[in-house]
């Protein structure tokens, strides 16, 4: 089987070609801005342009455009190819990078919006130990429950804590999606926003 895997929920654009569990071929971009513009480019410099059976697609929590144009375009594809389309928590995806070579328990650290983090706790068998949550840097510390901190953001969770702890500065890549366990993925494809909306509608 086909597969591609889509990651743009951060500054960090990435596509994946798999044979199975096997890369083909990959593209990883550190973009900040652009998403829209290099990812279906980037979809295309693949071999067969990318074509497979399945589709795998970031669903946040990251940057409100990166997510929607990720699942845009993976469910523009999946119609095209008659694909299945499969989505996965970003979170999930830095956690099982974080695994190589050994599993671990880890605190996943994520830059969020208007100053907060996303922060995460992972037992050491994989299971989410609580829910994503949008923290002050503050509160984020005082939610952390492991000395393995993962993420864009571990390093500075790290200054804020009082015991020394073991910081890999990871982002999401599509490359490691070969290390998703099926039970991460869902056909549920709405997006995981982390936090509640800027807007909110007047009281009464």
């Amino acid at each position: 089987m086909r597969i591609l895997a889509i990651e743009t929920a951060t500054e960090a654009c990435s596509v994946a070609l798999f044979d199975g569990s096997v890369l083909v071929d990959a593209r990883h971009e550190v973009l900040g801005r652009g998403h829209a513009e290099r990812l279906v480019p980037m979809i295309a410099e693949l071999p067969g342009k990318g074509r497979a059976d399945r589709i795998l697609v970031s669903l946040g929590p990251g940057s409100f455009t990166g997510v929607r144009i990720g699942l845009a375009v993976a469910r523009a594809l999946g119609i095209a190819w008659g694909a299945e389309v499969l989505g996965y928590p970003t979170l999930e995806l830095v956690r099982v990078r974080s695994w190589q070579p050994d599993p671990r328990a880890v605190t996943v650290c994520m830059n969020g919006g208007h100053g907060e983090w996303f922060i995460q706790n992972f037992a050491a068998d994989g299971h989410a130990e609580d829910e994503v949550r949008s923290l002050a840097p503050d509160a984020a510390a005082e939610a952390t429950r492991h000395r393995i901190l993962v993420g864009n953001r571990a390093k500075e969770l790290a200054v804020l804590l009082d015991e020394d702890a073991l910081v890999l500065e990871l982002t999401p890549d599509a490359r490691a999606a070969y290390l998703l366990h099926e039970s991460r993925l869902t056909t549920d494809l709405a997006p995981l926003y982390g936090r509640g909306p800027d807007a909110k509608l007047p009281s009464k």
